[in-house]
């Protein structure tokens, strides 16, 4: 395993995306959101997206020269056009713009339509928490599950991540997706030639398997059985449907190099406390919980682990695969 600095692995990233096509916006927008989930252990989420990212770029799949723009506007409502580009300068549009606009109506969101990955969803949630609102941030994906009881992919994995700000201290910070696992994980064993556990996902037939590289080819299994589908839907509607984009049935996939745009679509939702109870009263309640949640010695605030990676990988440095590192340096070149 080589190790990195967070600066230098921010620098090659850039210079991988630049090389591929991408404009500086998107370039560093990407290279920003990647870095974010490599210190914090995401590497499914991080610069090991990268080649297949660039060789989408290079083929059309995603537009190396999108410009996302605001493309309907309705007070707190807002619709963020992505333009078949990367998601992260997208997203960056739709956050600036979602915290400008909940100051204004204590509450708001932004949709965006012709999307792509979304990358770790927390990421995008940093600033609102930084701007001590709640966030919510939900998007589908291309197909990996089934309807409940169904044999063929319809919905994506889903992710859902939420940001509650606190008096002191980092927010706690929810990011998870609907599947039992997310399946960039299952992209990471099969690149490096790993098995998986069971429970995680079936061939395409729908039979139980452990193989990384077949379970790319099959389906995704949903987190608490039919309970997991059910919100798996709940995300396709409000990211998809609200955003005149693409179902996860729709969309193509993000783990090809070839085939159809994604046109994904994203939600996010931002509530200023103060609108509502008052902050300060908000902020109790949720020290009072938190309080609550820690009288047990074993329990861990979400985002809490996540965070000591982050700060031991801006002191340390970030691992990253040797075969990974030279095949960026070989991109960006």
């Amino acid at each position: 395993m080589a190790r990195i600095s967070s600066a230098d692995l921010f620098n090659l990233a850039t210079r991988t995306m630049l090389a591929a096509g991408a404009t500086e916006w998107s370039a560093t927008a990407t290279a920003r959101a990647l870095v974010y989930a490599d210190e914090r252990g995401l590497s499914s989420h991080g610069v090991a997206r990268l080649p297949m990212y660039v060789a989408q770029l290079r083929n059309g799949r995603v537009d190396p020269k999108a410009s996302p723009a605001i493309v309907a506007s309705r007070n707190a409502a807002v619709l963020v056009d992505a333009a078949d580009g990367m998601a992260f300068p997208a997203c960056e549009l739709a956050i600036e713009t979602l915290i400008n606009r909940a100051r204004e109506n204590g509450s708001a969101v932004v949709s965006v339509k012709r999307s792509h990955h979304l990358g770790a969803g927390a990421w995008h949630l940093e600033a609102i928490g930084a701007a001590r609102m709640v966030g919510v941030a939900f998007s589908n994906t291309p197909a990996a599950m089934p309807a409940w009881g169904g044999r063929h992919a319809v919905f994506g994995t889903n992710p859902v991540a939420a940001v509650f700000p606190r008096r002191d201290g980092k927010p706690l910070m929810i990011d998870l997706s609907l599947s039992n696992v997310a399946r960039g994980k299952i992209m990471v064993a099969a690149r490096e030639g790993k098995p998986i556990p069971e429970g995680w996902a079936t061939s395409r037939d729908g039979k139980p398997t452990t193989d990384a590289k077949v379970a790319l080819e099959g389906m995704m299994l949903p987190v608490g059985g039919a309970k997991g589908a059910m919100l798996a839907l709940v995300v396709e509607l409000l990211a998809a449907a609200l955003a005149g984009a693409n179902f996860g049935y729709e969309a193509g996939s993000f783990l090809t190099e070839d085939g159809e745009k994604s046109r994904v679509g994203h939600l996010f939702w931002a509530i200023d406390p103060g609108a509502l109870t008052g902050s300060e009263a908000y902020l109790s309640r949720v020290e009072a919980l938190i309080e609550a949640m820690l009288e047990d010695p074993d329990v861990r605030l979400p985002g809490e682990r996540r965070q000591a990676l982050a700060d031991a990988a801006m002191r340390d440095g970030i691992e990253i695969p040797d075969a990974l590192l030279t095949q960026l340096q070989a991109l960006a070149a």
